[in-house]
């Protein structure tokens, strides 16, 4: 199997199963400027209509939300707080949404791109520590929400095995009941710095 097959069969699962199955995981994106690598260290897992009220497709499709409910091993980027892009990897079969957030990595490569599109004065640790991080480090656009991640100007590499150690628990800054407890579908790799800290929301519930 090819390597697009072998991601398009991966994230044909439902994001709780792909979002673990993603740290480790090696995100590239290519400009004029270059390309930036990103090793991801901690995702969340967000489910479709009815399923996460934590979830943007939770009430139904709309235009923003439409790549959720397309083909797995896409982009779904959104934007948030009138100012960041934030980036997702799309799961399972058409129709049904569900979508991996990739909040925080380590640049393994084109360190010195990444360092120019966030700032200088940016520590190593900090490039793509946070979602909104993440995106500029890449360079990623918001147009680019629907783009097939398995061909240029992207490429995703799943690491060769799972990580034997994935520490999960409540998203950071869903408010609601989605952000509670009882949704313990951020993942992350222990003891990794680059993993950025959990803020609660101040309206989530347990």
């Amino acid at each position: 199997m090819t390597s697009a097959g072998m991601l398009r069969a991966m994230t044909a699962g439902s994001a709780l199963e792909v979002a673990p199955a993603l740290l480790g995981a090696v995100l590239s994106h290519t400009t004029e400027e270059g390309t930036v690598s990103v090793r991801l260290t901690e995702v969340e897992a967000y489910l479709g209509v009815g399923e996460d009220p934590g979830s943007h497709a939770h009430r139904g499709r709309t235009p923003r939300t439409a790549p959720m409910f397309g083909p797995p091993g896409h982009l779904y980027a959104y934007f948030t707080y009138g100012m960041h892009v934030c980036v997702n990897v799309v799961c399972s079969p058409v129709g049904t949404a569900s979508a991996v957030l990739l909040r925080a990595g380590e640049v393994v490569a084109g360190q010195d791109l990444a360092a120019m599109r966030r700032g200088a004065q940016v520590r190593a640790r900090d490039l793509a520590r946070g979602p909104a991080r993440l995106t500029v480090a890449l360079g990623i656009a918001l147009g680019q929400s629907g783009d097939d991640l398995s061909i240029a100007p992207f490429s995703l590499v799943l690491p060769e095995q799972r990580a034997a150690v994935i520490v999960s628990g409540p998203r950071t800054g869903v408010s609601g009941i989605g952000g509670g407890a009882a949704y313990p579908w951020r993942f992350t790799l222990p003891g990794e710095p680059t993993v950025s800290p959990y803020r609660r929301s101040p309206r989530a519930l347990e």
